[in-house]
Formats: structure tokens, C-alpha cells, sequence
């Protein structure tokens, strides 16, 4: 039977509307991340939804990128603001690539808030025997006692596994300490991120990027301890105390971070407020490292410069950081790290970090994230649905009134219901 040719038209304009919906709603396809790295293969696959998960150059247009070094050998590198978390350049932002003594400022935000800092432990044999060999140190000695405070400047200033290992067996175990760090990089966002070894030594399969590293140091700079502890240029550290917390002698150490308090061939960065360094054999040098001005606190992170240089991982920061205060701070950005967690007490006691809210913790990926991309389909769905109604609307009321006239005995011109069959 032929219809009507307004319900036709009206078919016609929901069909259209139905392919346009269609088309607008089509998810994207994942992809995987072209670039390899040799060492440790492809990425997952992973949805681009960040500009910054391409690899290769991220710098805006114009005056940036015109100023920006290009003596820079580095693998890996970002510049961002940690007020904001405006990302204004990169370089294969989320290569994931060996992160050294970086990984130590996972630990501190993963331990920090865990045990009182004036706290006595006196060292034992046993929580030094994992400390992997030609670790740098800053000289605990079993049998000895230290603060709390001592052996987080150990961990900060000299770079000292030996500190980590401490502190680890203080929180139950490496094993358990692995975990949590685990735990607080996915809550902080950090997904290319790792953890083998909690000091960063070398460990097969132990990664971070630029952008996880420079999470870390953002989100440290806002806990007070660890400012005050990556800030530290210099420091007495003793050989021992009392029973009374008393030091028994001190010898100096002086930060690893070259850029914090000088050394050979390298002069202190004005302004620098941290965060860390470091050096394996696999992971050659990195360095995370932030510096104040006119307000501003830039975050720059470079890993594994090539150059061969001596001081590469010193000299392509300064330029970096010098290059970041010389945009204006309204220049575009590039992306945006994960929001930080709001600043939040630092107990002395409690229960885990896995499982205690630090602040605002941002949702875990696939959850708030996944249900912000349905929204729009949702949306899609309601229109399709009143566009379809529109369309048939004169259909149903035919059928209704086939219906009340089958109903009062009309069979139709041959005595029957339409189409050979009951009321349509």
C-alpha cells in the first residue's frame, strides 16, 4: 500500500536525522602510540584525548616556538606551570623511559605524611640488605639511631637508598611500599608510571615520563615537608643520636641537584625551589627541577639528554626554565597536567595512602571520565527518539482510527480488515 506523502517526507526527514545523529555519535577508534622506544616496546593502546599523547614536539605558534632552545638532546621533556598546570611545551611528553632517583619523589608523597618527624628508629641490619649495589648513600650505620627528619634529608639531599630502604622496611616492607607508590601514581593520573624499585634504581620494567615526573614534583611542592626537604641546598647530617634524640657528631651533605646549591662547572639557578635528580647506568641523567619568579613557579623535567656533554641535564633545564620565564604567562599552552590534589594536612599517623582521601583525589581513569563521554550520546538518543515520534505520529493516528472503526463493525470496501488481516 502506497503512503501517504506527508508520512513519506516525514520518514524521510527522520531518517536523515537519524544517519546525521549517527555520524555526529561515532566513537573514535583507539589507537597506539607510534612511537617505541627499543628497550621497553610499544605503549598501549590508549584513546587520545590529550594532545600531549602524540610524541614529538609540543610548542605553540609564534614568539614560543620561534625562542625555544634547540640545542636540546634530551628524549624527553616538559616545561609547566605548577600554579596552574598549564603545560607550555614538551617533547615526547608520555615516553616512558627509566626515571632514576626522579622515582624518589613518588616515595616521599607516597611515605611522608606516614610517620612523626621528630620519630627515633634506630637502624638494623635488615633494613639495609636489599640496597642494591653501587647505590649512592648518606652513610646510615646500623645500630644507630635517626629521626625521621634525618633520614628524609638523606633521601632528598644525598640521594640515599639506603634512607629509602630505612624507611620502606619502617612502613612494613619494599614489597608493601612498591604497592603504594603504585596506588598514589594512579591516583595522582601518573599511567605511565612503573614502580619496581622504590629508590629508582635500575629494575626491568621500571618506567615513568616527563609528564608523570612532573605530577610528582608539582604535587610535592604543594605538601609543606616536601617543599621544605627538595628546597634544602645544604644540611649536617649525624652520625648517630641518643636515646634523648641528641646528635652524637655531623658531617655535611650537599644536595645532588646541582642547580640547587652549585658545583663543579655548574652555577645555582636563580630562584630554584627543587625537586630532584638522577643517574643510572640505564636511565642516564634526569632531572626534575622547579624555579620561582615575579610569581611564576615553573616546572621543568628533562630525561636522558644524548648530547654527551657533562653537564647536559643542567645546562638544557637552565634554557628551559629561562625559556619558560621569557613567555608571558597568558602565552597558550600546549595541554594541561591532571588536576593536583588540593593541599591537605600532613598527619602523623593513619591509615594508608592507597586508601586515605590526600585532599581531592581526581577519579580513576574509565569511571567520571567515561561517563563525561556518554553524555553527549545520551543527548543524541533523546533527539532521535523525538524525531522518530514526529515522523509517525500521523501513523499512529490512522491506526487509531482503524481501530474504533473495527470496532463499530467497519470492515473496509471488501468486507474485511485492511490488508487481509485484523485492525492495522
Amino acid at each position: 500500500m502506497d503512503k501517504p506523502p506527508g508520512i513519506t517526507q516525514r520518514a524521510g526527514v527522520a531518517a536523515t536525522a537519524l544517519l546525521a545523529l549517527l555520524a555526529c555519535c561515532t566513537v573514535p577508534t583507539a589507537h597506539a602510540d607510534e612511537r617505541q622506544d627499543g628497550r621497553h616496546g610499544p605503549r598501549s593502546a590508549v584513546r587520545d584525548t590529550r594532545p600531549l599523547s602524540a610524541p614529538g614536539l609540543h610548542v605553540p605558534r609564534g614568539r614560543a616556538a620561534q625562542t625555544l632552545p634547540r640545542d636540546l638532546s634530551a628524549r624527553s621533556w616538559m616545561v609547566s606551570d605548577a600554579r596552574t598546570g598549564r603545560v607550555l611545551a614538551a617533547r615526547n611528553a608520555h615516553l616512558r623511559l627509566p626515571p632514576a632517583s626522579t622515582l624518589k619523589m613518588l616515595f616521599a608523597l607516597t611515605l611522608l605524611p606516614r610517620f612523626p618527624q621528630d620519630g627515633l628508629h634506630t637502624v638494623r641490619p635488615a633494613d639495609l640488605r636489599a640496597v642494591g649495589a653501587g647505590s649512592s648513600m648518606v652513610g646510615l650505620r646500623p645500630g644507630h639511631r635517626y629521626t625521621v627528619a634525618d633520614l628524609w634529608r638523606g633521601v632528598f639531599l644525598a640521594s640515599g637508598n639506603d634512607a629509602v630502604h630505612v624507611l620502606a622496611a619502617m612502613n612494613g616492607s619494599v614489597e608493601n611500599t612498591v604497592r603504594q607508590m603504585r596506588a598514589r601514581a594512579r591516583m595522582l593520573g601518573a599511567h605511565d608510571t612503573r614502580v619496581v624499585s622504590p629508590d629508582g634504581y635500575d629494575a626491568p620494567g621500571q618506567v615513568s615520563s616527563a609528564y608523570d615526573l612532573s605530577l610528582f614534583a608539582r604535587a610535592g611542592l604543594a605538601q609543606p615537608y616536601f617543599a621544605r626537604y627538595a628546597g634544602l641546598a645544604t644540611t649536617r647530617f649525624p652520625t648517630g643520636r641518643d636515646e634523648r634524640g641528641r646528635a652524637l657528631g655531623t658531617y655535611a651533605v650537599q644536595n645532588t641537584n646541582r642547580l640547587l646549591g652549585g658545583g663543579p662547572g655548574v652555577e645555582p639557578y636563580p630562584g630554584l625551589v627543587g625537586v630532584k635528580n638522577g643517574y643510572t647506568t640505564h636511565a642516564g641523567n634526569t632531572l626534575a627541577a622547579a624555579a620561582r619568579r615575579d610569581g611564576r613557579t615553573l616546572v621543568v623535567t628533562v630525561m636522558n639528554p644524548r648530547s654527551g656533554r657533562p653537564h647536559a641535564v643542567y645546562e638544557e633545564t637552565r634554557s628551559l626554565l629561562d625559556w619558560g620565564f621569557s613567555i608571558a604567562d597568558d602565552a597558550p599552552s600546549v595541554g594541561t597536567l591532571n588536576p593536583a590534589p588540593a593541599r591537605a594536612s600532613e598527619p602523623l599517623h593513619g591509615p594508608p595512602a592507597a586508601v586515605r582521601s590526600a585532599g581531592t583525589a581526581t577519579a580513576p581513569e574509565g569511571t567520571a571520565s567515561a561517563a563525561g563521554r556518554l553524555l553527549p550520546y545520551a543527548g543524541a538518543a533523546a533527539v532521535l527518539c523525538a524525531a522518530l515520534a514526529w515522523a509517525l505520529r500521523p501513523l499512529l493516528r490512522r491506526r487509531r482510527a482503524r481501530r474504533a472503526a473495527f470496532a463499530h463493525g467497519y470492515r473496509g470496501p471488501r468486507g474485511r480488515g485492511q490488508d487481509g488481516g485484523g485492525p492495522w
